[in-house]
């Protein structure tokens, strides 16, 4: 083929590829056709010649004993000795011999064969720098037009080059997005299939979506001035992040919250009105368990293992709990604790043996 090195050069300056790639997928493509047209079981091998702009392909014969019955069993992979050395006199035993294959003289078929091996490697190649400038991506947020929903209410979107898909089961809960509908989620993973190609799986209900949107809201976050810790959510409901200042003129809860509730209440809209409790982290575990079952005032906290047992008021035990137990559920989340509430003046709690540590006790000097 006539100035093959331009053509590859052309290739890589449209697709974004680098010359090396599409040279090599472009040698393998000859190599392939090679294959497919004279032998599978022939072995070639492809080079550029970079003065002639030309990609030729040789057949690969081993050189063997005289004696070695693969000569006569096999004469396209392998030539005897004496035979070879009618070629090359210096050829050795272990050698190959390289007879070159003229491609123009192959036909249509072969023409047609090349031209879809081409196209094929060209896409793989692709495919897998797509791959690889996504997978960078995986657990950020990406945003895209919805083009359709399936007959299994899956949400596929338009991204850039590569196409998205939103699964019902990483759906926020009574959302539904039509073709035109501009989408945001968490980039979960990339795939790669052989019906659809590559694609992106996309989420709305893990934590890190609710994480990255308030990065999205507030800058101190962004300028890592304040850190998220923890994140809990029971998506299109509630959730609870714990956050951390690295500046004592910041107060994080307030940054996260922002003035009249602005940042959150903007996190809160893209996730369909789900509240979000923003709590500040405690290195201390009885005090963290005590602020994640805010708005709850609890009297004291006592860690057993993995379990916080938790008094306070018999009138902040509903609040505690929360509407059909999501608050406790969250902060158990949060937290990683089982949570168990005892009513301060109980009988259980006066048969509890190990006193508890009180918030009194964690603030005293």
């Amino acid at each position: 083929m006539e100035k093959i090195a331009d053509i590859i050069d052309s290739i890589a300056h449209e697709k974004g590829l680098s010359v090396e790639k599409v040279t090599e997928a472009i040698k393998k493509a000859f190599v392939n056709t090679a294959k497919r047209v004279l032998g599978e079981d022939l072995e070639f091998e492809a080079e550029l010649d970079e003065k002639s702009k030309r990609i030729n392909v040789y057949q690969k014969v081993l050189v063997v004993e005289d004696s070695d019955e693969r000569a006569k069993e096999d004469p396209n992979r392998y030539i005897t000795l004496s035979e070879a050395k009618e070629i090359d006199p210096n050829v050795e035993v272990g050698d190959e011999l390289r007879y070159k294959v003229e491609f123009e003289k192959l036909g249509r078929t072969a023409a047609m064969r090349l031209h879809n091996e081409i196209e094929y490697h060209i896409q793989r190649l692709i495919e897998e720098q797509l791959f690889q400038k996504y997978k960078q991506r995986v657990g950020t947020i990406i945003s895209g037009t919805v083009t359709r929903v399936d007959e299994e209410e899956n949400t596929w979107v338009e991204i850039d080059e590569v196409k998205g898909v939103l699964p019902r089961k990483f759906r926020i809960k009574g959302e539904f997005f039509k073709p035109g509908d501009v989408l945001k989620a968490i980039l979960k993973r990339v795939i790669v299939d052989r019906s659809y190609g590559i694609y992106l799986e996309l989420s709305r209900t893990t934590p890190k979506f609710l994480e990255e949107l308030l990065k999205l809201e507030v800058p101190e976050i962004k300028d890592e001035l304040i850190t998220i810790e923890k994140v809990a959510r029971i998506p299109g409901e509630r959730a609870k992040v714990a956050v951390t200042s690295h500046s004592p003129k910041i107060d994080p809860v307030g940054a996260c919250v922002g003035v009249k509730g602005v940042r959150i209440n903007a996190v809160s809209k893209e996730l369909r009105g789900e509240s979000i409790d923003c709590i500040e982290y405690s290195p201390i575990p009885e005090i963290f368990v005590a602020r994640s079952l805010s708005p709850a005032i609890i009297t004291s906290v006592k860690i057993e293992g993995e379990k916080a047992i938790v008094t306070l008021p018999a009138d902040q035990k509903s609040k505690a709990i929360g509407k059909n137990g999501i608050n406790i559920r969250l902060a158990s989340m949060l937290t990683g604790f089982e949570i168990e509430l005892i009513e301060k003046g109980s009988v259980v709690e006066d048969e509890q043996q190990k006193p508890a540590i009180t918030l009194h006790d964690l603030f005293k000097d």
